[in-house]
């Protein structure tokens, strides 16, 4: 298992995420794209893992739940939330980090929500941030954290329009990336 862990959120340009707990878009490319970059694992036997807060988990609708092909995560406070069978649970960031570091787990991802997002982008263990820039501005009540000083852009895809929505895809890096 890798050491770091990766960031994937999609935003508008208000850095907003979610209202009322749900996604404020429908951008099925941007669904693609999260899937296809959280399933891919490599090497054999290997499966990368989905870390998420609660409101995150019971925003994806039941028949999503759990992400197929990847380990599940839900970070909670409490220790009796029920989940099934197969998703794992932690208190923390930590917690969960340290749960997989002997786990047959290729990469670990970050997918929200806004409190997780809050410790990650500020972890030093943070690798890539994955960021789709959904190029409107949409009612919120969830946002991404202020990021830009902490890290620099490595490229951006070519700006897609679907469903009347613009957006493109944007990775970063933290700007000191040292050994761990």
């Amino acid at each position: 298992m890798r050491d770091r862990f990766d960031i994937i959120v999609a935003c508008d340009l208000n850095r907003g995420i979610g209202v009322n707990n749900q996604l404020p878009w429908r951008i099925p490319g941007d669904m693609k794209y999260f899937k296809n970059l959280t399933v891919k694992a490599e090497g054999e036997g290997l499966h990368n893992l989905c870390i998420m807060g609660r409101k995150t988990w019971e925003s994806i609708p039941e028949k999503h739940r759990p992400l197929v092909d990847r380990y599940n995560l839900v970070l909670t406070r409490q220790k009796d939330y029920p989940l099934p069978e197969g998703v794992f649970k932690a208190d923390s960031l930590d917690a969960a980090l340290d749960f997989v570091r002997t786990g047959p787990v290729d990469r670990v991802f970050i997918i929200g929500g806004e409190q997780i997002y809050k410790e990650a982008v500020l972890h030093d263990r943070v690798g890539y941030l994955y960021l789709t820039e959904v190029r409107h501005r949409f009612e919120c009540d969830a946002f991404f954290p202020e990021f830009q000083p902490y890290f620099h852009l490595i490229s951006c895809s070519e700006i897609t329009t679907e469903n009347g929505i613009d957006y493109c895809f944007k990775v970063f890096r933290p700007n000191i990336l040292g050994e761990v």
